[in-house]
């Protein structure tokens, strides 16, 4: 219920948090004092772990409980976030089985500098396989750009995770930049084929109300 009642504000306010540079989405959230969970990024494999998420998620008086909720592209799910030290971990529950389908957890970036660290996030998802190729992952994402998330990729992408971010790409302002000592330099919508494939460059994807100019500025991209 107490999901409930928020999900009309918070589907209101979100897209505010992330465009708005005065205020940071952790600072409406409830925050979490530990990282209390397993991380999201090897408890998806697991079924008990998710089995005992999705039971907190669901106990009166648990950290978990009551977490801001958002509908998805499929009404059967429902997606849960919370926030603990800058990084944003998303839960989809399947409302008709009643379980948790998987997760994303949006990192921060520890290779990116200071400037740029509160505007990107790098996002990883792991869900069961009954689950997979149903589209949910882009859904999350997607929900996190119309939030104003901009995303970055990580040094490494499987191929399936390279088609999805380029299946956003067209629809989200986008650009690939080289990441080195902590500094981001822009090179480009379109780059060849070897520089792609180098450990330094990035793909980045622009959340709702960002420009490219201000995108650059803020992170300080040369």
């Amino acid at each position: 219920m107490a999901a409930a009642r928020g999900l009309g504000a918070m589907n209101a306010a979100w897209p505010l948090f992330f465009g708005a540079p005065a205020r940071r989405p952790w600072q409406v959230l409830r925050p979490a004092e530990l990282r209390i969970d397993v991380d999201p990024r090897a408890a998806a494999a697991d079924d008990a772990a998710l089995e005992a998420l999705h039971r907190r998620l669901h106990a009166p008086g648990d950290r978990l409980h009551g977490l801001p909720a958002f509908p998805l592209h499929d009404p059967a799910l429902r997606l849960h976030v919370r926030e603990a030290d800058g990084e944003f971990y998303a839960y989809v529950e399947d409302l008709r089985r009643g379980c948790l389908a998987g997760s994303t957890v949006f990192n921060r970036l520890v290779e990116v500098g200071r400037r740029a660290d509160p505007h990107l996030r790098a996002p990883h998802s792991r869900y069961r396989p009954a689950y997979q190729r149903r589209g949910i992952a882009g859904a999350v994402y997607r929900w996190a750009l119309d939030s104003g998330m901009c995303l970055m990729t990580g040094a490494r992408q499987s191929p399936g995770a390279h088609a999805l971010w380029q299946s956003l790409a067209r629809s989200h302002g986008h650009g690939f930049a080289e990441l080195r000592h902590k500094r981001l330099r822009y090179l480009g919508c379109d780059i060849a084929g070897q520089d792609l494939e180098r450990l330094e460059t990035r793909m980045f994807l622009l959340g709702r109300g960002w420009t490219l100019e201000r995108f650059r500025q803020a992170t300080q991209m040369d």
